[in-house]
């Protein structure tokens, strides 16, 4: 159903209705780049959909379909006010210790596992070969 009349702002509740019909749509088009991005839809908040987007390829190809999408919620929706803003996250390499070593890879994974140092001395594991 398309509505004729303008209902004035996207709200929180027409996302949640329309979403899942716009990741279907675009699956059966095979958009997948899209789709990633379409996972990251964060809220609404004063007709203003926020989407998170790692690095700036995912930037491009948001920028790239942002058209596309308030298009189509302005259709499915009748919504006047739609905008779209992109929240570019980089990925923080920069506080991550490197791990050159077997037994530094070892530790790292111990950190995360506590169970590995169990598993390794029953079954007689060596990390440094």
């Amino acid at each position: 159903m398309i509505p004729t009349t303008s209902v004035g702002v996207f709200t929180q509740e027409m996302l949640d209705q329309y979403l899942p019909e716009v990741i279907e749509l675009w699956k059966s088009e095979k958009r997948n780049l899209e789709l990633a991005i379409l996972q990251q839809v964060k809220k609404v908040e004063e007709g203003t959909i926020f989407m998170e987007v790692m690095g700036h390829v995912q930037e491009e190809i948001a920028e790239k379909m942002k058209p596309d999408l308030i298009g189509i919620f302005r259709k499915k929706s009748g919504a006047g006010k739609i905008s779209i803003q992109l929240d570019v996250k980089e990925e923080d390499d920069a506080g991550a210790p490197k791990l050159y070593t077997d037994q530094d890879k070892f530790k790292h994974l111990l950190k995360k596992h506590p169970a590995l140092l169990e598993f390794s001395k029953k079954f007689d594991l060596d990390p440094d070969f």
